[in-house]
């Protein structure tokens, strides 16, 4: 957390493991607040930058790995089913491969999937690779990729912590993700114009590199979460054993399910944006609004989520804009024309931010020897069931109506999430504690204990939990923050 410049009084040693009697009452108007204060930290700038270059590196890859093999073959089918690829191995890498997590350093784990990626990439380059090659390489990308952004979703809780800013450094990767819709394939296609699909992969196996590089410089190295070997097995019985244990919690499953389930029918309209602009009978540039709609509405209700409201707020907005995310999509039974339709896309769009407070929840929910694994899985089956979802929406829009495959979208995905909502309001902690708790510092833990300097622990009965260390903090019941500084102060961050 950022450092306090204010001090406070400090107890004398013999009530140390009590609650001290001096509490700070405001923030210093020089501390960060909100995403300056994620931006702060060095180590997340570095995470930024790296994702900024991965991401870029992904999609030009694709939309030139696509026009490549449609050049070799001449064949559409070849040419989807490149771009398909991204999805499918998700699956297989998400849950196969997800003990790597855990096992293994994070800065280790992130460095060697992007030399990994790097090397895929240079070998697509090379004239000689055949198409059946390329689609592989293409599949061991898509397939190191879960293992990738699970371990960095699970790194950032030891960079920034488990509260308030790891939240918002998840909501800003997530913008980035999403404004990548927006114009990373025009920037790809803009790239094409100037250069050959070759030319245009080796730029990404570049893009790669560079990400390696500012991850292995620019984050700190911090040992595995679970030692190698540490579950006395194989990485594939430890990446099953973890998958197995996670989803049979109640209460992480159905904050997964909670996460899953709403992508599956909100790809819907994307998928038939084209179907349903011919359906309507309006030109492309009206696509790329019905393209862009949802994407935008996500990216502006994040920004306002994380800016505007504090993190009580966002925790007691999940359930009521989780349930309500996809009605919406119901309105599309009207058939609507372009702007009604830009309207209700971007609507659903809006309540994707109630993910802002559902990350919290899950990060609170997950054991921190299995945080890897858990982002992975997680990871892993947001993408392998958009797949699913463009795929059946596909299917039933070959039998009904598109506007009306989108509304039954809709509805069914309020059906579903419904029960998951209940669910998840029944799995909840007493008091949801962890849910709408202030930011926690990195490396404070669940239990209610009470840590001073000189190492010893005391256990507050009355479940308060006490913290005393460079920079600690004192957490009461009632919310109460106290922070006591000594004169050699020193608060040290991951960043």
């Amino acid at each position: 957390m950022p450092r306090n410049t204010g001090t406070a009084a400090q107890s004398p040693p013999e009530n140390r493991a009590t609650v001290p009697s001096v509490a700070r009452t405001a923030d210093s108007p020089r501390t960060p607040r909100g995403y300056r204060a994620v931006f702060a930290v060095r180590e997340f700038r570095a995470v930024f930058a790296a994702h900024l270059l991965s991401l870029l590196g992904v999609v030009v890859s694709e939309l030139a790995l696509t026009v490549l093999v449609y050049g070799l073959t001449g064949s559409p089918l070849l040419s989807a089913l490149t771009f398909a690829l991204g999805f499918l191995p998700y699956l297989v890498g998400g849950t196969l491969l997800a003990g790597i997590a855990d096992r293994y350093p994070a800065r280790r784990v992130l460095v060697t999937c992007d030399l990994v990626c790097a090397a895929c990439v240079a070998v697509m380059v090379l004239p000689g690779t055949p198409v059946g090659g390329l689609l592989a390489l293409r599949c061991l990308v898509a397939a190191v990729s879960p293992v990738f952004t699970g371990t960095r979703m699970a790194a950032l809780t030891e960079i920034l912590g488990d509260g308030d800013r790891y939240v918002l450094g998840r909501s800003l990767l997530r913008i980035v993700s999403q404004s990548a819709v927006l114009i990373g394939f025009g920037a790809g296609g803009m790239l094409l114009a100037v250069v050959t699909p070759r030319g245009a992969i080796t730029i990404t196996a570049v893009t790669f590199l560079c990400s390696a590089a500012l991850l292995r410089f620019g984050t700190r190295a911090r040992p595995a979460r679970a030692g190698a070997g540490a579950g006395g097995g194989t990485l594939l019985k430890e990446s099953l054993t973890g998958a197995r244990g996670l989803l049979g919690n109640r209460r992480i499953r159905a904050l997964m399910l909670l996460f899953w389930v709403p992508p599956l029918f909100l790809v819907a309209p994307v998928a038939l944006a084209a179907p349903y602009a011919d359906e309507i009978g309006v030109g492309s540039a009206a696509l790329g609004l019905l393209m862009c709609a949802m994407p935008v509405g996500q990216i502006a209700a994040e920004l306002y989520v994380g800016t505007a409201l504090s993190p009580r707020v966002r925790s007691s907005i999940v359930l009521p804009a989780a349930a309500l995310q996809l009605l919406p999509l119901v309105l599309y039974a009207l058939r609507p024309a372009v702007a009604p339709a830009v309207v209700v896309l971007a609507l659903a769009g809006v309540g994707g931010a109630y993910v802002i407070g559902l990350d919290k929840w899950f990060v609170a929910a997950v054991p921190e020897s299995l945080r890897g694994r858990a982002m992975t899985v997680l990871t892993a089956g947001m993408m392998t069931l958009q797949g699913v979802g463009m795929a059946l929406a596909g299917l039933a829009a070959e039998f009904f109506p598109v506007h009306h495959v989108v509304a039954g979208a809709g509805a069914l995905g309020v059906l579903c999430l419904l029960p998951l909502v209940r669910e998840a309001r029944r799995t909840a902690p007493a008091d949801h504690p962890a849910e709408t708790r202030d930011e926690v510092p990195p490396g404070t833990r669940e239990a209610a204990t009470t840590e001073p300097r000189d190492g010893a622990t005391t256990e507050l009965r009355d479940g308060a939990r006490t913290e005393l260390r460079d920079g600690a903090t004192t957490e009461l019941r009632d919310g109460a923050r106290t922070e006591l500084r000594d004169e050699a102060d020193h608060h040290m961050t991951s960043g």
